[in-house]
């Protein structure tokens, strides 16, 4: 006989893995579950309805993030590097990690002016963090929706 130890986490059964519909359009995702023989296996699940209403507020913040970067630069009050950063879900500090700088220097490249002297290399060196070239860095969508559709 098996022993079982409570450790305070819920343990779902495979026959009662949620079938809620939402971000994924249908298409399942892999979750644990435990089957009739108490093993542990996977679950195709199309999603939980909870997790649906978060991920669907967690998008709507992203979107109007990227929003207020698309009107602040055409503003001039922030460059091009601000809406790739909020499209790829980067803050300062990541993306200053990645580039190998530090954050201040990131932050300046913020601005118009310190974008527009930015050299190639570093150009090319952003422009490879985000998988895009150095031309499409300096450029912007003028709309939310144009920003999806981009690609």
């Amino acid at each position: 006989m098996e022993t079982v130890i409570d450790t305070g986490f819920f343990i779902m059964q495979k026959k009662d893995v949620p079938q809620d519909v939402g971000l994924n359009q249908g298409q399942s995702e892999i979750t644990y579950a435990v089957d009739e023989d108490g093993s542990y296996v996977q679950a195709p699940s199309l999603g939980w309805e909870p997790k649906n209403i978060a991920n669907q507020q967690a998008w709507e913040l992203i979107r109007k993030e990227i929003t207020s970067e698309i009107e602040q630069i055409q503003a001039g009050k922030r460059s091009p590097l601000a809406y790739h950063m909020a499209r790829n879900l980067m803050n300062v500090g990541l993306l200053a990690s990645y580039a190998g700088l530090s954050r201040w220097r990131v932050r300046r490249h913020l601005k118009p002016a310190g974008f527009r002297r930015l050299d190639r290399n570093l150009l090319k060196r952003y422009a490879d963090i985000f998988g895009i070239s150095p031309e499409a860095l300096q450029k912007f969508p003028t709309s939310l929706e144009s920003s999806f559709h981009e690609d």
